[in-house]
């Protein structure tokens, strides 16, 4: 039942004993995978992959008070919640989320934090994002963006519609995540979330 993740919504005791499981079992077998920067971690999938798709995902929270109120606050959602980076396959298939960041973290900024950009960008990893990923160079394609009182040229605006048509197909990478309650509105500690969203994404893995 625990790999059955289109139906089952975990208990907060639940979700933190499975996470403490995983924890453990790495701990125990001195996992590799937990020895390397987070944003690297999936690059081993990415690399046997045509390309990648990178997005981000607001994970909303219960308003918080203080400055953690104004550090979780995502003026792009207009709500509270983490940063969630996230990659999936050509077909949209989740391969990678990263831990937690602060909801006013912009997504380049928080790509970057996570190695994302310099780790596809080593091993020539194509990949897709939207606008927010402007600037972020290597290996990282994004859309063309209008400059202000200017119009995008029928060859640029071509080539956002076909970015736009491969770049939808990541939205699944979302879907898996929101697919768990528990992400949909989380009631809990910021701080409690990369473990969270490291327990879902372990359990996806195994459920495939």
């Amino acid at each position: 039942m625990l790999f059955y993740r289109a139906a089952l919504d975990l208990s907060h005791p639940t979700r933190d004993f499975v996470a403490g499981l995983i924890r453990r079992h790495r701990r125990r077998i001195g996992s590799r995978w937990r020895s390397v920067p987070e944003g690297r971690q999936a690059l081993r999938s990415a690399a046997r992959k045509a390309f990648v798709i990178l997005d981000g995902s607001l994970i909303a929270t219960d308003r918080l008070s203080g400055a953690a109120d104004r550090l979780h606050y995502s003026g792009k959602h207009r709500r509270h919640g983490v940063n969630v980076q996230f990659m999936t396959d050509p077909h949209g298939e989740l391969i990678w989320a990263s831990p937690a960041l602060p909801g006013s973290t912009h997504d380049l900024t928080a790509a970057r934090v996570h190695g994302i950009i310099d780790g596809l960008t080593s091993r020539a990893i194509a990949c897709f994002a939207d606008k927010s990923y402007v600037g972020a160079g290597g290996a990282i394609g994004t859309p063309y963006k209008r400059k202000k009182g200017r119009k995008l040229g029928k060859r640029k605006k071509l080539f956002n519609r076909h970015h736009a048509r491969i770049r939808a197909l990541g939205e699944r990478g979302a879907a898996t995540l929101k697919n768990w309650h528990i992400l949909r509105k989380a009631r809990c500690s910021p701080s409690r979330l990369s473990d969270i969203v490291r327990a879902i994404l372990t359990l996806h893995h195994q459920a495939r």
